[in-house]
C-alpha cells in the first residue's frame, strides 16, 4: 500500500457546521486541505467523509497518519 504524502505536520483547525458533511483528503495530494479536491484519482486513496455533530473547531489531520482518521490523534508529533 502508498503511503499518502504528508499534507503539513500537524493538525488543520476548521470551524464546521452542524449537520454539513465534509470530505477529508486522504492522500494529501488536496491543493484544498484538509478537504478533497479530487487529486486522489490517480492513487488508491478515496476521501473519507465526515458528518459535523455539533457547529465547533475541530482538528483535522493533516500529517495523514492518524489512527483516528480523519481527525488528528497526535501522530505528526513521530514523523
Amino acid at each position: 500500500m502508498a503511503e499518502p504524502k504528508i499534507a503539513q505536520k500537524g493538525p488543520y483547525i476548521v470551524d464546521v457546521v452542524a449537520e454539513k458533511t465534509y470530505y477529508w483528503c486522504q492522500c494529501g495530494r488536496s491543493n484544498n486541505q484538509p478537504f478533497c479536491d479530487g487529486s486522489h484519482s490517480e492513487t488508491e486513496f478515496t476521501p473519507i467523509e465526515y458528518k459535523a455533530e455539533d457547529t465547533r473547531a475541530v482538528l483535522f489531520c493533516g500529517c495523514k497518519r492518524s489512527g483516528r482518521k480523519p481527525l488528528c490523534d497526535g501522530s505528526h508529533g513521530k514523523i
